[in-house]
Parts: C-alpha cells; structure tokens; sequence
C-alpha cells in the first residue's frame, strides 16, 4: 500500500469527495484506511456499568482507491513513485515535484 500513517489525503469519490485529513490507521489486507474527520458514521452505544448510553460518531474505514495522497512540498494532489538510494533503499517520491515524501536517516558523522 503507498499511503501510510500520517500521511495527508484528500478524498476523491463518495460523500466526503473534496475533504482532507490525517490518515490514523491502514489496514493493509483489507486495503482500507481510517482518516481522521472524515466518513463518519453514528454508533448507538448501550448504557452499561461504567460508561452512559448515547450516539457516538465514530470514523470508518474508508476503500483506499477512492483517496490521493498530497504532498507536503508541493501541496497538490499526487501519485506516489518510488525511488531507490545507493544502497538499495526504496523511497516514496511525488509524480508531479520530484520531492522525497519519506525523509532520509541523515548520515551519522564519526
């Protein structure tokens, strides 16, 4: 999956088409995301011992097809490329600046 935890998205199709925000948790099997803020869905809680009954908005998963990655430099909506360093490790890029999307462990000076 390109999109990873903490990421910032924009929502392409569906009820929420055009809204941003913060990815919160990836489940990669089911390929799905949740995003903080948005696909929120109403929840009737039972009153038990501990806690009051209620509604209670709770965010849901959300098909990972249907989002976009923004990039932090640039801040358009983009694809993800990939890119390997000298010693063979991968790096996401963005389509459209050329810039990293993940940040490089800066080399330790002895």
């Amino acid at each position: 999956m390109k999109i990873k935890k903490d990421d910032k998205i924009k929502v392409l199709s569906g009820k929420d088409r055009g809204r941003t925000g913060i990815v919160k948790k990836i489940f990669p099997k089911k390929n799905k995301v949740i995003i903080a803020g948005v696909n929120l869905s109403k929840k009737h809680n039972k009153p038990r011992k501990g806690s009051p009954g209620g509604i209670v908005e709770i965010e849901t998963p959300l098909w990972s097809g249907k989002i976009i990655l923004i990039c932090p430099q640039c801040g358009k909506p983009t694809r993800v490329g990939y890119q390997l360093d000298k010693n063979g490790k991968k790096y996401r890029i963005c389509r459209k600046c050329q810039s990293l999307l993940d940040n490089r462990p800066e080399k330790s000076k002895k």
